[in-house]
């Protein structure tokens, strides 16, 4: 059974601690920029809004439907972004992970990637999930060249998917991973972090 409970993995650059508005005063200095919310369904324009989006993360982990972390660089203990389990399916064992951004000092470094091995090795080996599944704005390239990077198969798209700020209709691009391709996956994923 999956047990969805607040967890902290860490990993040598990156640590995915249970998110919490004591991690708000690492947040403004970096998570303001407005290019980090160009693809997200909402825009966050000051510390007020981010405590939002942390309170509204912890609600939904209160339902049961998501489990929010904060994505901490490891070596300096600073917060780096944040990242989520969502739309857990516990009968089904599948989970998504998502809501993820990257502050800009940590962008193409070590830490995205890193912290989705952490989460897919909780998923697939605690959690023993048959599916997990990453989507993303069907015009976010740069989203979707990472996802593929690290190993999931694009699915399909998702035309008038989701509304997004200021009215857009967003069409998704859907990837997964299984658990036959987690072992592969991994080990490519293992590899890539050692180089």
């Amino acid at each position: 059974m999956m047990e969805i409970e607040p967890v902290t993995l860490t990993g040598r650059s990156v640590r995915l601690e249970p998110l919490s508005q004591a991690h708000l005063p690492g947040l403004p200095r970096h998570g303001l920029d407005p290019d980090l919310w160009t693809w997200m369904p909402v825009r966050i324009h000051d510390e007020a809004g981010l405590a939002r989006y942390i309170d509204d993360a912890l609600d939904e982990h209160q339902r049961g439907i998501s489990l929010p972390f904060a994505t901490v660089d490891a070596l300096t203990g600073e917060v780096a972004g944040s990242t989520r389990y969502l739309n857990i399916e516990r009968k089904q064992r599948r989970v998504e992970i998502g809501s993820t951004w990257v502050m800009r000092p940590w962008q193409r470094s070590a830490v995205n990637t890193e912290a989705k091995y952490l989460m897919l090795r909780h998923a697939f080996e605690q959690w023993c999930c048959l599916r997990v599944e990453l989507k993303t704005d069907v015009n976010n390239v740069r989203s979707r060249t990472a996802i593929q990077r690290i190993g999931a198969r694009e699915e399909g798209i998702f035309r008038g998917h989701m509304l997004m700020q200021g009215g857009r209709v967003r069409d998704t691009a859907y990837y997964s991973i299984t658990y036959k391709e987690w072992p592969e996956v991994k080990r490519r994923l293992l590899e890539r972090m050692a180089a």
